[in-house]
């Protein structure tokens, strides 16, 4: 469905743009690259396969696992994100190696000390199955994860095939750049905050700029979906990771993740996770929530502890879809509200960033649309590496 929608603009004004908008039906109708299974299942016969996906790996209702595995597919080692292969980890939590108590299968950590497959890790597996549900947001860790898996396809000369899904922050770019001076698992290459790539598209980008070590290029094939483009709004069937309930969340996090490297707090241990901000004392906060210890979020910020805030619930629900682009001016507000500036900012805050330009121009008062304005330059150069990888039809 294709609708003319008002826009607010950075100086408040309304404007008009085409969006488009997947209803439930059209939704529905995009096929993932997992659903696809005539064209990957020839690829796997034969073969012992390693599956790197997390909960979001999913064909209908079921685990591409078990599905696999029904479909008589010999797999034989499942590696694992962040959030561990059932997804109930908290962010950063260490996550151990297990076996999987529905399959047995033996389960490999890729998050912690080995975030890459290592030979021996991989002398029993001949093909690596990559599907894992991305939001398109540089320091949501499963790009990095994608990075190093290549990166162990490349050197011990293992095939990866990437079963893609669409991007639900795939309809933008906007951003700083990463300065890779500022390089960690956080953000590891030299691209914007928001991306507007699918994870398959992002692959094709790692590979063909010669970003893993030595330039090496790994064996890729992905597996496309169908029905989707970059101009459509797909609503994820489940949440990516604990503290992304909804698509509300979903929308806020690529501009409400910088605050994990401030004292704000993003409202994990709450109902409402990134989904709000606050802190204790904040005088002229609207809001008022108290993080509690909970699945996904057992140790969060302020925890038992009064925050005051703003509630920004609606607006991810509704005008964050129309207006797509990374929204700085609560990172604005809640530092002019901060009471001790000085401590306003923690240290991780400039690898979220991938630079420490953001910091410094909050902290001297620039506006927004100076901070924007800064960022042209390389989005413009990054559009145009971008174009070479899509896979798919671009927002014009």
């Amino acid at each position: 469905m294709l609708a003319l929608m008002p826009m607010l603009g950075s100086c408040g004004a309304q404007t008009e743009r085409p969006v488009a908008v997947a209803s439930a039906e059209a939704a529905h109708a995009i096929v993932t690259g997992a659903e696809r299974t005539e064209r990957y299942l020839p690829l796997l016969a034969s073969k012992r396969v390693g599956v790197v996906c997390n909960h979001t790996g999913l064909i209908g209702g079921a685990h591409l696992v078990d599905s696999l595995l029904a479909l008589n597919v010999s797999v034989v080692k499942v590696f694992a994100p962040e959030h561990g292969f059932r997804g109930t980890a908290d962010a950063g939590e260490h996550v151990e190696n297990e076996r999987d108590a529905r399959t047995g299968l033996p389960i490999v950590s890729l998050y912690g000390k080995n975030k890459k497959p290592t030979a021996q890790q991989l002398t029993d597996v001949d093909v690596l199955l990559f599907d894992i549900q991305d939001v398109g947001t540089r320091f949501y860790t499963y790009i990095s994860t994608l990075h190093y898996l290549m990166e162990a396809c490349a050197e011990n000369r293992r095939p990866l095939i990437v079963l893609d899904r669409p991007d639900p922050n795939g309809h933008y770019v906007d951003g700083p750049m990463l300065d890779t001076a500022f390089r960690s698992f956080v953000g590891m290459h030299p691209v914007p905050l928001v991306h507007g790539m699918t994870i398959g598209e992002y692959a094709g980008m790692i590979n063909g700029e010669g970003w893993l070590k030595e330039g090496r290029r790994c064996e890729l094939t992905v597996i496309t979906c169908i029905g989707y483009d970059h101009s459509v709004h797909y609503e994820l069937p489940v949440r990516p990771s604990p503290n992304l309930p909804n698509m509300a969340s979903v929308y806020l996090y690529p501009s409400l993740g910088l605050f994990e490297g401030t004292i704000v707090s993003v409202g994990r241990g709450t109902e409402q996770p990134f989904q709000c901000i606050g802190f204790p004392g904040w005088a002229q906060g609207t809001f008022t929530f108290t993080p509690r210890s909970m699945p996904g979020a057992k140790d969060p910020p302020y925890k038992d502890r009064p925050c005051t805030g703003l509630d920004l619930r609606e607006y991810g629900g509704f005008i964050t879809r129309l207006e797509p682009r990374l929204h700085l001016q609560w990172l604005i507000i809640a530092y002019g509200a901060a009471p001790d500036k000085a401590a306003f900012f923690t240290p991780y805050f400039d690898r979220l960033a991938g630079n420490k330009a953001l910091r410094e121009a909050v902290v001297h008062g620039d506006d927004e649309d100076t901070i924007r304005a800064s960022w042209a330059q390389g989005l413009d150069a990054f559009r145009r590496v971008r174009a070479k990888y899509l896979l798919y039809a671009d927002v014009h």
